[in-house]
């Protein structure tokens, strides 16, 4: 019970230092370990805030999460700050991270085809429930250099700056991108701003000698591919 009272509880922090804010604002890629595991345990102590416990924590381990996952209960009961409840919560996420790795993303280093980029985004942004755009920078054989997020929206829409993305396309040594943002209304159809916002892309990237290949829009269990449907 004493774990719980007095202690430095993440709601009585400031806005910018509170990590479930922050996951909800900006995205949970944006978050280090220390604030995803201060999370899941709430508070700290009296003296000590639940990152700053979280970080001593991973320093024990030299900040290694495969290392964390292999702490029992009562070995993470020794942290002052760590009932078990907080223990607890920490050996199940580590567990589900164990599990999700085992399973493996669908790595496919080549773009064969718009299904391809489907089975390769629909895990990450296919049932979120706002608006996220993604890119994926391609080299001449059409493997991955990188994916990355661009922006993340409401529910209903997300901003895309052209500059930008031709600015990380071209720091990439990209030779092609394809474009990639979810509705979460489930719908399959390209809205005004969708197709625009793709031509935009498109007179940016040749200009630039980087080709838009294709704009898909990805739902839960579908997707719309401008390539396959002549929008491009």
């Amino acid at each position: 019970m004493a774990e719980f009272s007095n202690s430095m509880s993440i709601k009585s922090w400031s806005q910018d230092d509170q990590p479930r804010e922050k996951l909800r604002d900006k995205g949970r890629n944006s978050l280090s370990n220390a604030e995803l595991i201060a999370i899941l345990i709430g508070s700290g102590s009296k003296n000590e805030s639940a990152v700053a416990l979280s970080k001593r924590i991973l320093s024990s381990v030299d900040n290694n999460l495969y290392s964390l996952g292999k702490l029992s209960l009562k070995q993470l009961m020794k942290f002052k700050g760590i009932g078990e409840a907080k223990a607890i919560a920490i050996a199940a996420a580590l567990e589900i991270g164990r599990r999700r790795g085992v399973e493996g993303e669908i790595v496919l280093d080549k773009i064969e085809s718009s299904n391809t980029v489907f089975r390769i985004m629909q895990p990450i942004i296919g049932d979120l429930p706002h608006e996220e755009f993604w890119i994926l920078f391609l080299n001449n054989s059409n493997k991955i250099l990188r994916k990355q997020q661009l922006s993340r929206g409401g529910m209903t829409g997300t901003l895309v700056d052209t500059r930008l993305v031709m600015k990380q396309a071209l720091e990439e040594g990209a030779t092609s991108i394809i474009l990639i943002h979810n509705h979460p209304s489930g719908t399959l159809r390209a809205s005004k701003a969708d197709k625009s916002i793709t031509q935009k892309l498109k007179a940016a990237g040749e200009l630039l000698d980087v080709k838009v290949l294709d704009h898909l829009i990805v739902t839960e269990h579908a997707y719309f591919s401008f390539a396959d449907e002549g929008f491009l």
